[in-house]
């Protein structure tokens, strides 16, 4: 009977060829919490041997979190993560487990006798079979691994059952002559690549397109694990894929969702010819015949989300994340009537829910009857508590407390930002004695150009929206209304004239360009390195352009004192764009 049953497994391999049931763990890591991870990763591992998959991979870094920054300099740390992969190691019975982590070798050539290395573990059967070092190491952009990591030097490529396959880490598959290539030069089919990609708005078109050309170009199957969820700047959106040989995606993850993704891999039979100059070391991971799962895993389609649709489910998990991973129940943000703080309010509730979120009005002298009514319509239409506390009272008695110097000069500059850091505080006096998180509600436009004041409109704990141009704004709250299929955000809202009211008949177009033209220059000088002399060929006005750049270069010491904001366009403030507070070069 048993002989039997093995010609006919046999006659089903011959004619349908290998395959081989792959668990792609698209997981939400938390940074340092190692205990959380690790529990995470082994009722995953459980998940995937319920569905009779060989292998589950898991992305980069996924026992420590992703990126740990400094903690990979502190050895208690390094000795803690290789102890939770240790504990993971004891739960993979009966499966193949990629696991990413931070691994430590001794190196003479150290300056402590030791290297630090970005490495995904291979386990199968509760024995480490092999650990994979990140061979290209990024350095740009959010990017700094050269500080942390050594590069891995070798190429090898793994069996089960005769199939082969290559296990490399996020950069290491990007360029065409790299690790995959040599890999699949080895015999390599199926590519297992762990991520942890952050997410910004054209991402997963460029990430998708590199995929597609790697696959075709290897004639390899690639299986694309990425991280999902919030860590301080960044978003991670999953959106894991397979990809294969022909350049199809055939699977396609959810995007900002934690899941575990199930796919029946066919190995091709044909893939690059073999050899090269470089020598890939073949490991065994097990000769045992692999079964045929049973049932087929049903086919299933995910569409790619509408790019404001993306944005705003960014914006949401990115603000969720870093409210719940640090400790905080409820928020607390200034409501003007404006758009900045009804979009910040709108996306508070879909992220935390709208018991969590408090309104504070802090009207002042200046304040319209207009923006009270959008105000108290905004907070009937998201179901949010709202307090009020008028700032006139306070502003006059600054205004009466100010020394004579004060007295014979007229109004300016001085006493609109007194009325902002008024509301600064009072802000941070409900933050303190409640437990609440500040929600800042500036834009990029306005921190770019510095149109914000330090200690004011700028005091808080995340700003939610410090990535997000102006104009941008105006499409999330659109695409938000349309989704809700009414006006959650009030229509005059988006209409009417952008306004600080710190003074009478105030208007942002009173010191800005308006921002349809102001968003491209930023975009051109800050995300697009241009020139002036290039600015200028976009139609821009010489006078205007010089000004945006100045304000702009003037306005970093501002920018270093913000609150951390979430990163959705290719270059952000801060860990993508670090330029010098003090500095003379000018463009024009």
């Amino acid at each position: 009977m048993k002989r039997l049953k093995e010609r006919r497994l046999n006659k089903i391999r011959k004619e349908k060829g290998k395959k081989i049931r792959i668990a792609l763990a698209q997981i939400n890591s938390t940074v340092g919490d190692l205990e959380g991870n690790m529990r995470k990763i082994e009722d995953y591992i459980k998940e995937a041997k319920k569905a009779e998959c060989h292998i589950v991979a898991f992305p980069e870094l996924a026992i420590t979190g992703y990126p740990p920054e400094d903690l990979i300099l502190k050895p208690q740390f390094i000795k803690d993560n290789l102890e939770a992969l240790k504990e993971v190691k004891r739960n993979t019975s009966g499966i193949t487990a990629i696991v990413g982590f931070v691994d430590k070798k001794s190196d003479s050539t150290s300056k402590d006798g030791a290297s630090i290395y970005n490495a995904a573990a291979i386990i199968h059967d509760r024995r480490l079979i092999d650990i994979y070092h990140k061979i290209l190491l990024p350095n740009y952009g959010v990017f700094d691994e050269f500080r942390y990591f050594k590069a891995g030097k070798k190429y090898p490529v793994y069996t089960i059952d005769d199939i082969v396959i290559g296990v490399n880490i996020c950069e290491d598959i990007w360029f065409p002559v790299g690790p995959t290539r040599f890999q699949a030069h080895a015999g390599a089919k199926l590519i297992i690549n762990i991520n942890g990609s952050p997410y910004y708005a054209g991402k997963r078109l460029l990430r998708e397109k590199m995929l597609l050309n790697r696959a075709k170009e290897n004639k390899v199957v690639i299986a694309y694990v990425n991280l999902v969820g919030g860590q301080d700047e960044l978003v991670f959106d999953g959106q894991s894929i397979i990809v294969n040989e022909k350049g199809e995606i055939v699977l396609r993850g959810k995007a900002f969702e934690e899941e575990l993704l199930f796919y029946d891999i066919n190995i091709p039979e044909k893939n690059v010819k073999t050899g090269g100059k470089r020598k890939a070391e073949k490991i065994v991971i097990t000769n045992k015949r692999l079964s045929i799962p049973v049932p087929q895993i049903p086919e299933r389609e995910i569409k790619p989300l509408s790019e404001m649709e993306e944005i705003f489910r960014a914006l949401v998990l990115g603000t969720k994340d870093y409210i719940e991973k640090n400790g905080f129940i409820k928020v607390i943000i200034s409501l003007s009537g404006g758009v900045d703080s009804s979009l910040v309010a709108t996306i508070a509730v879909d992220a935390i829910g709208r018991e969590n979120v408090m309104g504070l009005f802090l009207p002042s002298l200046y304040t319209s009857k207009e923006s009270r009514e959008d105000t108290y319509e905004l907070v009937r239409n998201l179901g949010i508590k709202l307090i009020e506390v008028p700032i006139t009272e306070i502003f006059e008695q600054y205004l009466k407390t100010l020394p004579r110097e004060f007295k014979d000069m007229p109004q300016g500059v001085a006493e609109e930002n007194l009325q902002a850091r008024i509301r600064g505080n009072v802000l941070m006096a409900f933050s303190n004695k409640f437990g609440w998180l500040v929600l800042t509600t500036g834009n990029k436009s306005e921190m770019s150009v510095g149109y914000a004041t330090l200690y004011g409109d700028m005091a808080g704990g995340f700003a939610v929206i410090k990535d997000v141009p102006k104009t941008m704004v105006y499409k999330l709250c659109e695409y938000r209304n349309k989704r809700e299929g009414n006006t959650l955000i009030p229509q005059r809202i988006l209409w009417k004239e952008p306004s600080a009211e710190l003074k009478l008949d105030q208007r942002d177009s009173d010191v800005l360009p308006p921002y349809e033209v102001l968003d491209p220059i930023l975009k051109a000088y800050i995300e697009d390195d241009r020139s002036f002399e290039e600015i200028l060929k976009m139609g821009c006005d010489v006078l205007c352009a010089k000004n945006v750049i100045t304000m702009i270069d003037n306005s970093e010491y501002k920018r270093r004192q913000a609150p951390p904001g979430i990163k959705i366009t290719p270059r952000a403030f801060g860990r993508d764009r670090r330029f010098p507070i003090t500095n003379k070069y000018r463009s024009y």
